[in-house]
Parts: C-alpha cells; sequence; structure tokens
C-alpha cells in the first residue's frame, strides 16, 4: 500500500511540473514581463496570470490541480499504510 502512495505522490509531481512549465510557457508567449515575473516570483505572478489569461490557461491550470489532489490522495494512502504496521518490504 505504501508502494501506491509513493506512486500517486510521484506521479502527481511530475504532471504539475509538467503543466506549471506549460503555463510558463505561455507567460513567456505573452511577454516577457509574465515570464520573468512567473519565474521568479512564482506562484503569486502565476496565478494573477493565469486568471487574467484564462481561456489559455485553463487545461493546464485544471490539470495541474487534478495533479495535486493524486498528491494529496497519495500522502493519505502513504501515512495511511504506514500507520497500519504492514511491513513495505
Amino acid at each position: 500500500m505504501a508502494y501506491l502512495g509513493t506512486a500517486l505522490v510521484v506521479l502527481g509531481s511530475v504532471g504539475s511540473l509538467i503543466f506549471g512549465i506549460m503555463i510558463l510557457i505561455k507567460a513567456f508567449q505573452t511577454s516577457i514581463g509574465w515570464g520573468l515575473g512567473s519565474l521568479l516570483l512564482s506562484f503569486p505572478v502565476m496565478l494573477i496570470f493565469v486568471f487574467t489569461h484564462w481561456a489559455e490557461t485553463k487545461k493546464p491550470f485544471l490539470y495541474s490541480l487534478l495533479c495535486w489532489v493524486l498528491v494529496a490522495v497519495g500522502a493519505v494512502v502513504g501515512v495511511m499504510a504506514a500507520g497500519t504496521g504492514i511491513p513495505t518490504n
């Protein structure tokens, strides 16, 4: 069960990274200012960019949120597996 939790966390993290990069590319395509702001001040500027350019960034943003749900579920599964005392080997 712990392996399932780890797999979900890794899958969600990689997916979120990929979709975050997709949003960053769209920010640079819009303007250098949006791109640099999103890169250097990551979360607040990128979030403002997503909401001001919703039509272009809706899909990668929602997929990124879905990936974070996978991370959360994987973390819960991993903690529950560790709490049951079931050997992980």
